[in-house]
């Protein structure tokens, strides 16, 4: 493993008036490893992911990210451009709806080609055909290139996002709940394209979810969060098989009920 993480975070707390939505939040993240934040709904876990990717202002604490000029900023310290231009280009935010990911009326080209031009490639033709081989690669026909993804399926949907994500080669993507709204055939093939794709690319991760069947599927490491707290965390295969927390205890005895 790369002997310097990629994100670290220390001490975040974001509150709202007297509500905590996180506090005394610390963890790092390796290059190449995928990191599952779980706990129920309330539990503070996509509070701690919008701060992190800074669609959300913390009430203190540091998080750090490994640009890669190999600078190690606090990302208060980055002007609103270049925090922009990471948002673009090094990272990549896979929603839950992937219509907040998608813009729904541009052509799926379109989708794929905005984040390419984002990074300064102007060669239409170019983009036109990385485009279309990123179609290919999570299993959308090139054919359906200029088709709009309001004509999508939302498994579809998704895999475009993913497509729209990817393309620019990120080193860091936040997802938030990426399989949560579709059909359970659905989130199958979208969970072992998503593990395929992580893979081929050494991909970092933070990925939210209450599945802890997603969880283990496709994460290293588990972060288990209770009332905006950690109580529990460790590599995932550890956490599922033997859990420390009455917590997550709970909640591990509650999907082998199910």
């Amino acid at each position: 493993m790369n002997s310097e993480p990629i994100l670290s975070v220390r001490k975040l707390e974001k509150r709202y008036g007297n509500f905590i939505g996180c506090t005394d939040i610390s963890f790092d993240v390796w290059p190449g490893e995928v990191v599952a934040i779980v706990g129920e709904s309330g539990s503070g876990k996509t509070t701690l992911l919008n701060c992190i990717s800074t669609r959300l202002e913390r009430s203190s604490g540091e998080i750090r990210y490994r640009m890669r000029d190999r600078r190690f900023p606090d990302l208060a310290e980055l002007s609103e451009a270049e925090l922009r231009f990471l948002m673009r280009t090094d990272w990549g935010f896979v929603h839950q709806n992937p219509a907040d990911g998608l813009r729904m009326r541009v052509s799926a080209g379109a989708n794929v080609g905005e984040r390419l031009m984002a990074i300064g490639d102007r060669n239409y033709g170019e983009i036109r055909s990385r485009a279309s081989d990123w179609l290919e690669h999570v299993e959308i026909a090139a054919s359906r290139i200029d088709d709009m993804p309001v004509a999508f399926s939302g498994g579809m949907r998704q895999r475009l996002q993913i497509a729209r994500n990817l393309v620019t080669h990120p080193r860091l993507i936040f997802m938030d709940e990426p399989t949560g709204g579709l059909d359970v055939s659905v989130q199958a093939r979208v969970l072992d394209l998503l593990r395929m794709l992580v893979s081929d690319l050494s991909l970092s991760v933070i990925i939210v979810t209450h599945d802890l069947a997603v969880a283990r599927l496709l994460s290293q490491r588990m972060i288990v969060m209770k009332s905006g707290r950690i109580v529990e965390q460790g590599l995932t295969d550890r956490v599922m098989d033997d859990p420390s927390h009455p917590y997550t205890q709970l909640l591990v005895a509650s999907i082998l009920e199910n």
